[in-house]
């Protein structure tokens, strides 16, 4: 037993086939064309299924391997920027703005969403008043809310504005007196 894997007991490696005895590919092939030329009934359906099952795995390799391979390109975000030295009160009439816009998108996807649930046989209309009453009251204090923050940031325009009238001119002069020396 000591010498079962030495190399002088290896020469029986050098006279194997790649396949075993009784396999070839020339008997494979003889086999195959000798099933093939008999007369059964179920030869083509599960040729043509198994063509189409390797034809899907073959398919699958190929989307698989281009998938997600391709740089993407950069998505662009369009940001509005705004002026730095806008009012408080033009802060809040844009925020009213953008909150009528919401609901409004906000109500023409519910309209949607009503339909979808019509035509699958969905109740939603006794939700959709106790909702739309309790949306209502919400909107309300919102624009109430903002109406009055709108209010208080106009009065301290006026207020403030003829000091910050004032400060404009002072930092004018200053930015002056200081782009003139040397």
């Amino acid at each position: 037993m000591d010498h079962f894997a030495s190399a002088p007991a290896l020469s029986y490696k050098g006279s194997m086939a790649i396949f075993p005895r009784p396999v070839s590919p020339k008997s494979a092939l003889g086999d195959f064309w000798g099933y093939f030329r008999q007369q059964r009934q179920h030869k083509w359906p599960l040729l043509g299924l198994s063509v189409a099952l390797t034809w899907v795995i073959v398919w699958t390799f190929v989307i698989d391997a281009n998938t997600n391979t391709m740089p993407t390109r950069n998505k662009i975000i369009y940001v509005q920027s705004w002026d730095a030295n806008r009012s408080d009160a033009a802060v809040i009439l844009q925020q009213k703005i953008d909150f009528a816009k919401r609901e409004a998108a906000l109500r023409k996807e519910q309209k949607k969403m009503q339909s979808w649930a019509d035509a699958f046989g969905i109740e939603w209309r006794e939700e959709e008043a106790r909702n739309s009453a309790r949306r209502k009251e919400a909107v309300k204090a919102i624009d109430a809310l903002l109406d009055d923050r709108l209010a208080k940031a106009e009065a301290a325009q006026k207020n403030g504005g003829q000091k910050n009238g004032m400060q404009a001119s002072a930092a004018a002069s200053t930015a002056a007196a200081g782009a003139a020396r040397p």
